[in-house]
């Protein structure tokens, strides 16, 4: 545990540094890589304590007022996803979207991704783990001022998972 501190705190160092030595992008000022690599440094400070196992994450989403956000493709989220998710697709997140979908900054939000499942690629594809759609989320969501999000942790088998999963789909139910 010490040695990922440690890892983590080099990394951000490093971040910072980087941050230092980059310039404003001179063509086009609604693109800030600088302004996102310090937000992604800040999240994933933030994001340490709030990763939760399975069990959590089911007794949690049990609670009132507890939203589960997946933000996959309406395509896989249709063909399964945790039941009572709601789906606000990557692409789709930005100002208006999260003003209608998620109104209340200080609700608690579970996410989850393709990467915290195996065993259905078709429904939860595997990225890259420096890709994962979590880390996205949890930034996008950090940056929009959302301070109360929960990521499922583990990697979970769909065939042995405590967590409901439904489809919304006809394809998914004939596989």
């Amino acid at each position: 545990m010490n040695e990922i501190r440690k890892t983590r705190g080099l990394l951000l160092v490093l971040c910072f540094a980087v941050i230092g030595t980059m310039k404003a992008d001179p063509g086009n000022p609604n693109i800030d890589m600088t302004g996102f690599l310090k937000v992604a440094a800040e999240a994933a400070t933030h994001r340490e304590n709030h990763r939760v196992s399975e069990e959590e994450f089911l007794r949690m989403s049990r609670e009132l007022g507890t939203i589960i956000l997946d933000a996959r493709s309406a395509a896989k989220f249709d063909l399964l996803h945790v039941k009572g998710a709601i789906n606000l697709s990557f692409p789709d997140i930005d100002i208006n979207s999260l003003a209608r979908t998620l109104p209340d900054k200080s609700a608690r939000i579970l996410i989850y991704c393709n990467n915290n499942f195996s065993n259905r690629p078709d429904a939860f594809a595997s990225k890259a783990p420096s890709a994962s759609l979590n880390l996205s989320t949890y930034i996008a969501l950090y940056n929009y001022g959302y301070r109360n999000v929960y990521e499922l942790a583990p990697l979970i088998d769909v065939r042995s998972t405590k967590l409901a999963l439904v489809s919304s789909s006809r394809v998914a139910s004939t596989q």
